[in-house]
């Protein structure tokens, strides 16, 4: 295969500013892990009221996934990207007055105004890659584009652990005024960061409209609304499609989880643990959950996709409930190797829910991106079930519930149950 039939050189500029823009959203998805363990000192947080960064978060992506698939079939995928990081612009750039106002709600909003774009970037990028080029090649494109991924998470993680954690709380004996000087001082740590992003992902908006695109990208979808709400609903009721909509719903939730609370569970079962050193467990699970998809795309070759993921989620399970019981090293250690096994997951579920799907992919990818809602109920559960039970520790078991899930679904697909429910309902 020559190197033109898999990038082609026409498009060689359109396709290099695409591909970054996974790194870009990796890079605010995984800063939001750093936020977590700051803004509970900053705002003095109770673990639910710190699970709620994700949940702001990923409502965005809930209630943005189908209008960004409405927007980028009417404008085309050009649009959708640059209306994506737009949004994920100015709502990096709120920060800034967020920060100055000492206000976490503004802040949450803020995270919102970056889901949304990232709501858009998701649901068209990937298509767009896939359609810069030959249809034979089009998945070893995504699969090089998605491995930037995990390197904007790794690079969001080092930012928050070098410019915005800081090494101690805020101590309670202090003055208020001094208390209160130290907070305006530690919230601040967020803006210069986020100002950077935010400056940074605009000017990329700029470079892809003043680059030439293919027509692909930019011309508009030809399908009837009729059509398309026709698609949407016999996608609903595929039962295999609904299962692995739940399934994702399950399985972010589940990372999301694992992620945004590692810092705090390290504080807890290591005690004297900084949260910077509990920033490095988090980049070397970050490290692992990138490697994993490697090795895991080769395994692929040799080993079924589904079983491949109904054996890792049983593990995933297994080390989550491990940590809840086990603690100090071993507990770390073991949601650290846990991200080696989420690795293949999103895209395994994914591409298994919309395989053989054919005009009704569109309809089912929009719904399988709602699924992300499920990184904001899962960590705001964790950080209730940790204030109930008076430890975060405890809360991991609900990570290991939403893995099993995710088993039962590669389990039942692999035994190939679903084409029999899928059958029963058609009669």
């Amino acid at each position: 295969m020559s190197e033109d039939s898999v990038f082609p050189r026409r498009w060689a500029t359109a396709f290099i500013l695409t591909i970054a823009l996974f790194f870009l959203w990796g890079v605010a998805n995984n800063l939001n892990d750093i936020l977590i363990a700051h803004f509970k000192v900053v705002f003095t947080l109770s673990d639910l009221g710190a699970g709620l960064i994700q949940s702001a978060f990923y409502l965005g992506y809930f209630c943005l996934a189908i209008p960004a698939a409405v927007f980028m079939r009417a404008r085309g995928y050009r649009a959708a990207v640059i209306l994506g990081l737009g949004l994920y612009g100015v709502g990096a750039l709120l920060f800034w007055p967020a920060a100055a106002t000492l206000s976490y709600p503004f802040f949450l909003c803020a995270l919102f105004v970056i889901a949304a774009g990232l709501a858009f970037l998701e649901t068209s990028a990937n298509p767009l890659v896939a359609r810069l080029g030959p249809e034979g090649s089009a998945s070893l494109r995504l699969s090089f584009a998605q491995a930037f991924n995990p390197l904007g998470s790794i690079a969001g993680v080092l930012i928050g652990r070098r410019f915005i954690l800081a090494e101690s709380t805020v101590p309670a004996p202090l003055s208020s005024a001094v208390e209160a000087t130290q907070r305006a001082t530690q919230a601040a740590s967020v803006q210069m960061p986020y100002l950077l992003i935010g400056l940074g992902v605009i000017a990329w908006a700029i470079l892809i409209r003043l680059t030439p695109f293919p027509a692909v990208a930019t011309d508009a979808d030809a399908i009837e609304d009729s059509a398309a709400a026709a698609a949407f609903g016999s996608v609903i009721r595929t039962p295999r499609v609904m299962f692995g909509v739940a399934a994702q719903f399950f399985y972010v939730g589940a990372q999301v989880g694992v992620w945004s609370f590692l810092i705090r569970y390290a504080e807890i079962a290591l005690p004297g643990t900084a949260a910077r050193t509990g920033a490095t467990y988090l980049t070397i699970s970050l490290v692992l959950f990138m490697v994993g998809r490697f090795i895991g795309a080769a395994l692929m070759t040799r080993v079924r996709p589904l079983a491949l993921l109904t054996l890792f989620a049983a593990i995933d399970a297994a080390l989550c409930a491990f940590a809840t019981f086990v603690h100090g090293v071993p507990g770390v250690t073991a949601l650290v190797v846990s991200s080696f096994f989420m690795s293949i997951m999103y895209p395994t579920i994914f591409a298994e829910s919309v395989a053989g799907l054919g005009d009704r992919t569109k309809p089912a990818s929009a719904l399988l991106v709602m699924a992300i809602i499920g990184g904001a109920i899962f960590p705001a559960l964790m950080g209730f079930v940790s204030d109930r039970s008076g430890s975060i520790v405890n809360a991991m078991l609900v990570p290991a519930l939403c893995f099993a899930m995710v088993f039962a679904f590669g389990a039942v697909n692999r035994r190939g149950l679903a084409e029999v429910v899928n059958g029963a309902a058609k009669q």
